[in-house]
């Protein structure tokens, strides 16, 4: 640590969430921690580590007045904001364990949360959730208090709702508190956003999720000087571990975006160093690209390309892997008029921009690197707090999830399977000694689901266990291998490859409503030619699977898959399962006759 701008609590210093952020307030008082959006006054709003102290011990007086005791769980549903952070590391500073929500997870399933997990208290953030709410009034009863955020309309129904105002008291003399917990000691439930099934709540320890952070920074340098701008759903491990735990260890700032749609506008203007990012994000970026692109000339379309190629190839002699080219003498010039409008974009700071929770499309991967954008995809799970692997500067393989970090035992089993093994791994699952059985084997491996294959300590996840398709003629499929091809194309929105022991694969698609209308296509009303065509252009980016691996039947939906819908988790990953019951007529008539 000889870097001045790198300041890391160590696990010797501080073993326990609340201590890490007791030492950081002790070493950086006066540092930026939080940037907030101030919709009242229009401008962003910035708060020092001092500042939070003093408002967590606000808030800690709150739970104290609730009588909640160390191990209750205190549930939390606010879009990231500081607030979120605060109400966590109250709780956390009280040895309280925090259960985060998703904003727009369904009634039912936040229901069953509320109730698996005991929760004595819940915050919401606004009327609109407090409505929505009501579909499940009876399973509220048990809360002793719900404070939401902003004042909403109780409508008489709930005598332990009450507004933050109201709940926080005008002003406490009591300084921050953090009681010795251990470091072992339950610290959060999260429950897992499954594809299929109810939610399993992932119990993570101190011990987990500082210990993951501490073996991450060992190969990844995050400096004080840093500022994340967070966007992912705080509920979501890989967000909440990397962009709001790891800046609390390093001592970094974190921005938090107003929203999805605003989030080019806070790019460009928090101007951030550390993304932390999936998938669909840089996939959406790259459909922008490749609609711009064909409005251009070809000469612009020329040199867009050049810039690519020329930037993947100095990005790979950076890295060891090719000679030097002469035509890297072009990569300056190149940078300049192409690489830095696409970096700018992305606030012209950009130092990590991090890939996880699926698998990242090595040529999306491809067009951003070259384009001098620092991609590291890296791989986990919640019940692995999350990180496992990850690509790091000097060795960044895109088309692997990374190495290990330091301290992970990996293997692959006889079934393909990726095997981990390691402090990071979960504690077990709530109320549920069964699962944690089928997950955790009697020498402590956690089998994580994922197919994969090492080679030179890279992990390369090749599919999953339960997501291999098994045509009638025993030929198997990657189903979402198959997916993230066709969604490289930005007329399909959405898309879910079947065939189960069926003769050909169909597929179901939802189109870009845009895309659609410049090409005159009704999802209602789709001619037999324009359903051939839409076939052709399916399959055309198919041509490197097996020739069996062809989509012979296609339905159109003019309804997207939603998070409120039931049919994709919060993670925007698509849940089979209640796709294929939904639209179970349809899938039934692209197989009449068969």
């Amino acid at each position: 640590m000889d870097n001045p701008n790198i300041d890391y609590i160590q696990l010797n210093d501080a073993d326990t969430i609340g201590a890490v952020f007791q030492e950081r307030v002790k070493r950086s008082p006066d540092a930026t921690a939080y940037i907030q959006y101030d919709e009242e006054r229009e401008v962003w709003q910035e708060t020092s580590w001092s500042e939070m102290a003093q408002l967590v011990a606000r808030w800690q007086a709150a739970f104290r007045n609730e009588n909640l005791r160390p191990g209750d769980r205190v549930a939390i549903m606010l879009r990231n904001c500081r607030e979120w952070a605060i109400f966590d590391l109250a709780a956390q500073c009280l040895g309280l364990i925090t259960v985060p929500l998703y904003t727009n997870d369904r009634p039912e399933n936040i229901g069953y949360i509320l109730q698996d997990a005991g929760i004595r208290l819940l915050l919401l953030e606004n009327n609109e959730q407090w409505q929505e709410l009501q579909q499940i009034r009876n399973q509220l009863a048990g809360l002793n208090r719900i404070v939401s955020l902003h004042k909403v309309d109780p409508m008489g129904l709930q005598p332990h709702l009450v507004s933050l105002e109201e709940w926080l008291p005008d002003q406490t003399n009591d300084g921050l508190q953090v009681i010795d917990v251990a470091s072992k000691d339950l610290a959060t439930i999260v429950y897992t956003s499954g594809t299929t099934g109810r939610s399993k709540g992932v119990m993570l320890s101190h011990h987990n999720i500082l210990w993951d952070i501490e073996s991450g920074v060992k190969v990844i340098d995050i400096y004080t000087t840093d500022t994340f701008l967070s966007f992912l759903p705080l509920s979501h491990t890989l967000e909440r571990t990397v962009g709001y735990y790891l800046a609390l260890m390093s001592g970094a700032a974190t921005a938090y975006a107003r929203s999805i749609p605003q989030l080019a506008e806070d790019l460009e203007t928090i101007k951030p160093t550390i993304l932390v990012s999936v998938p669909r994000i840089f996939e959406r970026v790259y459909a922008k690209i490749q609609d711009k692109l064909e409005s251009d000339s070809a000469i612009a379309r020329g040199i867009f390309n050049l810039a690519v190629e020329t930037g993947w190839t100095h990005f790979e002699f950076q890295q060891g892997r090719s000679s030097w080219s002469p035509k890297l003498w072009l990569w300056p010039l190149l940078e300049k008029i192409v690489a830095r409008k696409i970096q700018d974009k992305l606030g012209g700071r950009l130092r990590i921009a991090v890939s996880g929770g699926a698998p990242l499309s090595p040529d999306i991967a491809k067009v951003f690197i070259g384009l001098g954008v620092p991609i590291l995809q890296g791989y986990g799970l919640t019940e692995t707090s999350p990180i496992i692997s990850a690509n790091t500067h000097e060795n960044n393989f895109p088309a692997s999830v990374g190495r290990p970090f330091p301290g992970i035992e990996v293997k692959i089993n006889e079934h393909e399977e990726l095997l981990c093994r390691a402090p990071n791994v979960m504690m077990g699952y709530w109320n549920n000694r069964n699962a944690t059985s089928e997950v955790i084997d009697a020498d402590g491996w956690f089998h994580t689901g994922d197919k994969a294959k090492i080679e030179d300590d890279y992990i390369f996840i090749t599919g999953r266990l339960k997501e291999i398709i098994v045509m009638a003629n025993g030929e198997k499929v990657p189903p979402a291998d198959m997916e993230m091809c066709i969604a490289m194309d930005s007329l399909f929105d959405q898309i879910l490859v079947l065939g189960e022991s069926k003769p050909y694969l169909s597929a179901i698609v939802v189109l870009n409503p845009e895309h659609a209308q410049i090409l005159g296509l009704n999802p209602g009303n789709i001619s037999e030619q324009q359903m051939q065509e839409l076939l052709a252009r399916i399959n055309n980016h198919l041509d490197n699977f097996p020739g069996y691996a062809k989509i012979i039947r296609v339905t159109v939906l003019g309804e997207p898959w939603s998070v409120e819908n039931g049919l994709i988790t919060p993670t925007l990953k698509l849940k089979r399962k209640n796709i294929l019951e939904r639209y179970a007529k349809e899938y039934d008539e692209m197989y009449i006759g068969h």
